[in-house]
C-alpha cells in the first residue's frame, strides 16, 4: 500500500514538473477565471520556475498580490503583499519597458501600499503612482483599468486634508491639480472601455455620491449586482455597493 502511495505521488510530481509554461498560464488563467486567485497566484510563480522572465505572469502576480493583499487581516501582511507586488511590477517593466500592463501594475501595488500607511510616507507614493499610471495610458490609452486607477488618484488626492496638502506642496512644490471632477471623469472613461468593472462602478458611484449626485450614484449601485463577478473582490464589492444604496435611499 506504501509502495502504490508513493508510486502516485511520484508520479503526480512528474507529471507537474512535466508542465510546459504555456500549460501552466492556461492553468493559471483558467484558476483566476474562477476566481481562485491564490490558485492563480501559485501557478504563476510555477511559471517563472520555468520562465523567470515571462513578463505576464510577472504583472498578473503584481496584481494579484495588491489584491490578495488587501484581504490580509493584518497591516504587516498586507503591506508584505503589496511590497512584493511592487517588486513584480518593477520586473515586468525591466523585461518590457515599452508594454503598459507592468506601469499599471506598479502604480496599483504602489496605491495599495500608500493607503495602508499614513502621513510622509503616503505622501512620498502620491507622484509615484500618478506618474505609473499616466505612462500606461501614454502606452495604451485603452488601459480602462489605469483610467481607473487615474480616478481613484483624483479622489484620494482632492480628498486629502490640509495638512497633506501643505506636506505634498512643501516636498514636490506642488502636484498636477486633482479634483473631484477629474475623478469621475476618469472612472466615466474606463466604464465606457470596460462596462463590467465592478469595482468601478462602486468608485464611481462614490465620486458621484461625494459631488452631491445622489440620482446618478444609486443607478450606478443599482446596476452593480447585475455584473458578473470577475474577481474573488466582486462579491464583497457588491455587499458594499448594498450598504451604500440602502444608506442613500434611507
Amino acid at each position: 500500500m506504501k509502495i502504490l502511495f508513493l508510486v502516485a505521488i511520484v508520479g503526480f510530481y512528474l507529471q507537474t514538473a512535466a508542465q510546459t509554461e504555456q500549460q501552466l498560464m492556461t492553468q493559471a488563467e483558467k484558476l483566476e477565471a474562477a476566481l481562485n486567485e491564490q490558485g492563480a497566484f501559485d501557478t504563476y510563480k510555477r511559471v517563472l520556475q520555468k520562465a523567470p522572465n515571462n513578463f505576464v505572469a510577472l504583472w498578473k502576480l503584481s496584481e494579484l498580490c495588491s489584491r490578495i493583499g488587501n484581504r490580509q487581516t493584518s497591516t504587516q501582511q498586507k503591506q508584505q503583499y503589496f511590497l512584493w507586488g511592487k517588486d513584480y511590477a518593477q520586473a515586468a517593466i525591466k523585461m518590457a519597458p515599452a508594454a503598459a500592463d507592468g506601469y499599471y501594475a506598479l502604480a496599483v501595488a504602489t496605491g495599495r501600499l500608500a493607503l495602508s500607511k499614513s502621513g510622509k510616507e503616503k505622501i512620498n507614493a502620491v507622484k509615484e503612482i500618478r506618474a505609473n499610471a499616466e505612462k500606461a495610458l501614454k502606452i495604451n490609452p485603452q488601459h480602462f483599468k489605469a483610467w481607473h486607477v487615474m480616478g481613484k488618484w483624483h479622489y484620494e488626492v482632492s480628498n486629502l486634508g490640509i495638512f497633506e496638502k501643505a506636506g505634498l506642496k512643501l516636498i514636490y512644490g506642488g502636484l498636477p491639480p486633482a479634483s473631484l471632477q477629474q475623478s469621475i471623469q476618469a472612472y466615466e472613461k474606463s466604464k465606457a472601455l470596460e462596462p463590467y468593472f465592478a469595482l468601478n462602478y462602486l468608485e464611481l458611484a462614490k465620486a458621484y455620491n461625494r459631488d452631491g449626485k445622489h440620482d446618478k450614484a444609486i443607478l450606478l449601485l443599482k446596476q452593480l449586482p447585475s455584473l458578473p463577478d470577475k474577481t474573488a473582490d466582486d462579491a464583497r464589492i457588491k455587499k458594499e455597493g448594498a450598504a451604500l444604496l440602502k444608506n442613500l435611499q434611507n
